[in-house]
């Protein structure tokens, strides 16, 4: 099995709470059945995902390193915000495992050696039968990359747009996240969450963890006057 280099593990960690079970799929259920089957070591080669900040990519590429373990297939999950800093021969040899996934592969633009060897990568794991999704915040085509042929190899495998969440999504998300932590969040605690908060989903998922801290340290149960208290909105 390969070992992952030292350097390249400081940025690697999956959130736990990332999986398929805690994405609500709405209208992007069929790129979470699509991403099932390539995690599970079936299904396309080559996934390309298209979603801006918030519209729940990278929950989608931990989830599909999450479910390639419960398979059995060895993964790596390469958030290129952590790792552009450092050299890109991190990547080296990666393409021993079933299934990479790189997330926010718009910030590799105008990083010649990074675009470089992510091109290189993408074709050892192409001809060696490997699984790779991909994520970034616009079409292969739109994130100024400058090396032609690393787009052109993008548009190879299947390319899904996410779909933006509607509020009563969020709503419903947010209860259903806050019911796996055994909270109750009552609706309208949850419509004044979101309505006084930015509506980016990370956002919310992280004042839900704030509240979840402190109504257990305080046994306090989630009001409107107590969310307003402990978010200072």
């Amino acid at each position: 099995m390969h070992k992952l280099s030292p350097q390249l593990t400081l940025g690697l960690s999956l959130k736990d709470e990332a999986t398929f079970a805690n994405f609500y799929a709405g209208k992007n259920s069929e790129v979470v059945t699509e991403l099932k089957k390539t995690a599970a070591g079936q299904g396309e080669q080559v996934i390309y995902v298209c979603g801006m900040r918030g519209q729940g990519a990278s929950h989608l590429l931990q989830a599909s390193c999450h479910y390639a373990h419960q398979h059995q297939m060895s993964s790596v999950y390469l958030p290129l915000a952590n790792l552009i800093s450092l050299t890109p021969e991190i990547l080296n040899g990666l393409e021993l495992l079933g299934l990479v996934c790189i997330d926010d592969l718009h910030l590799a633009a105008g990083h010649h050696d990074w675009e470089e060897a992510i091109f290189h990568l993408y074709n050892r794991i192409y001809d060696s039968g490997g699984k790779i999704i991909i994520a970034a915040n616009g079409l292969p085509k739109a994130i100024n990359l400058g090396l032609l042929d690393l787009v052109s190899r993008l548009s190879w495998g299947i390319i899904f747009q996410l779909h933006s969440l509607t509020d009563a999504e969020k709503l419903s998300i947010l209860i259903m996240r806050a019911n796996r932590r055994g909270i109750s969040l009552p609706e309208e605690v949850g419509k004044y969450i979101l309505t006084h908060c930015p509506r980016h989903m990370g956002t919310l998922f992280a004042a839900l963890d704030v509240l979840d801290k402190v109504s257990l340290a305080a046994q306090r149960r989630l009001t409107i006057p107590f969310v307003k208290e402990v978010l200072e909105i």
